[in-house]
């Protein structure tokens, strides 16, 4: 089920929550059972068969929890197989076909590719499994609490696509007798947030998809310049669709009385790459410091230590985000950047800020590119397309998808719109990436803006949830539910 559906909003959302803060009443074993019961529906609704994995997963990965917590000396080893055993599977399920793929290129064999299906979102769970092992292993956690566990695993405003979030943290909500307690200020709190998102997805990244789309369809009949607008039209589609997802797993959270970490924090403001990372999916990066980059030593052994770790970071995060050689060299080069800054860092190399913010966001720009190619040979032209700067017309068909129709409306039935629409080539496409722009890089990150209830903050949020309510026809996938 997606956050961007008629059943979601109009049903499943409602029902949970009245079911929630009701039976929590009786008792809060009930109210972790409806979260629970909830979540799985939620996941299984579209195709149970990946349900299967899911429930198998949380059950091994319990029982060593158990044992972590019961057992005294061999705690090490037990917290390392299960670790071992869902990054395994992970690789399996993202990496057994690149691999053979790869073997039958290079080596010559002849190696049938296998049919695996993905788990939606083992990504995230698999992640979140790690961090509450952890946790146990560290004695942060007072019991090993099975209900708290299959919440904090199934909780379905972050299972798909995060936040991904702190098991103490959250477990230490869930217990909290005050958060059971029906509050209008998380609902209004969560309202507001969830309809910004459900905005973002429907009126952004939904239009900049269908322009994106469009050039990879049509690679031979893309101009130059139609490849250097598709390429920042999907900077601005995969931020407004994670971000959007985002912002609506926090609202539903919020509703619930249950608060998700901040994972977006304006990226595009960013004026160097690190700066970018510590604002981009900033809960996987968190992971990733807490989990992978401190044990290994951070910056606590050495120049040349930090710098290996940063790169080791950087494939991981590559490696992560998918299976193919576009997502190992993105990180790879993402990787390199960050040493190259801490490099200027140390030589207090500090460039006019506006020059180092455009350098970071077109550099991010034609990263993202990357991560959106087929393959390195499929980015590579499309570079060499865009450099060559051999046709800078825009192809009519590209225009034509960002004739919403609210769009087609006002420029016909509007006199301004007329005249524009006629004064201006191309005005509407121009219009609309100017907008996400401004909405981009002028105002503060929503999440900051959460508890602010205003009165033209919550009419701003009404006009966007009618309005991309009314724009809600067919559930669109998002970008990151691969993952």
């Amino acid at each position: 089920m997606q956050f961007n559906s008629f059943s979601f909003i109009l049903v499943f959302l409602p029902v949970i929550l009245l079911a929630y803060f009701l039976l929590s009443r009786i008792h809060p074993i009930i109210g972790k059972l409806v979260l629970i019961l909830g979540s799985i529906y939620f996941y299984c609704a579209e195709d149970w068969k990946t349900g299967i994995f899911l429930g198998i997963s949380v059950a091994v990965n319990y029982i060593f929890a158990v044992l972590i917590r019961r057992l005294g000396k061999p705690k090490k080893l037990l917290l390392f197989l299960p670790v071992l055993i869902n990054v395994g599977l992970l690789l399996y399920f993202k990496y057994t076909n690149f691999l053979i793929t790869n073997l039958n290129k290079w080596v010559g064999t002849d190696i049938a590719l296998r049919d695996i299906l993905l788990p939606v979102g083992i990504s995230f769970f698999t992640f979140q499994q790690i961090a509450y092992l952890v946790a146990v292993y560290r004695d942060e956690l007072e019991n090993v609490d099975l209900l708290d566990y299959l919440t904090f695993i199934l909780y379905f405003p972050k299972l798909l696509m995060g936040p991904l979030a702190d098991p103490v943290n959250f477990i230490g909500q869930l217990r909290d007798p005050e958060r059971k307690k029906f509050r209008v200020e998380g609902l209004v709190t969560g309202i507001k947030i969830f309809s910004f998102g459900l905005f973002k997805k429907l009126l952004f990244a939904d239009v900049f998809a269908l322009a994106v789309n469009w050039g990879f369809e049509h690679m031979d009949a893309a101009t130059s310049m139609d490849w250097i607008i598709i390429m920042f039209c999907y900077t601005f589609e995969i931020y407004f669709d994670f971000s959007g997802y985002s912002d609506m797993a926090v609202g539903v959270s919020r509703m619930l009385g249950i608060d998700l970490p901040m994972n977006f924090d304006s990226p595009y403001k960013a004026v160097s790459v690190r700066d970018f990372w510590k604002r981009w999916h900033m809960s996987l990066t968190g992971f990733f410091t807490k989990y992978i980059y401190f044990p290994l030593g951070g910056s606590r052994k050495g120049e040349l230590r930090t710098y290996l770790n940063t790169m080791i970071i950087f494939l991981i995060s590559g490696i992560w985000h998918g299976a193919n050689w576009t997502f190992i060299l993105w990180g790879l080069i993402y990787g390199g950047f960050m040493v190259f800054d801490r490099v200027l860092d140390r030589f207090k190399v500090k460039p006019f800020e506006p020059f180092r913010w455009l350098l970071t966001f077109h550099l991010v720009s034609v990263l993202w590119l990357m991560f959106r190619a087929d393959s390195l040979g499929q980015w590579e032209e499309i570079l060499k397309k865009m450099l060559s700067l051999e046709n800078l017309s825009v192809s009519p068909d590209l225009v034509k998808c960002f004739m919403t129709p609210e769009i087609n409306y006002f420029s016909v039935w509007s006199t301004v719109g007329e005249s524009l629409t006629a004064r201006i080539s191309n005005v509407w496409m121009w219009v609309y990436l100017a907008f996400a722009a401004v909405v981009c890089f002028v105002p503060e990150n929503n999440y900051r803006n959460l508890k602010k209830l205003t009165v033209p903050s919550m009419l701003l949020a009404a006009v966007a949830f009618v309005w991309a309510f009314c724009s809600l026809s067919a559930e669109s996938v998002f970008v990151y539910f691969g993952f």
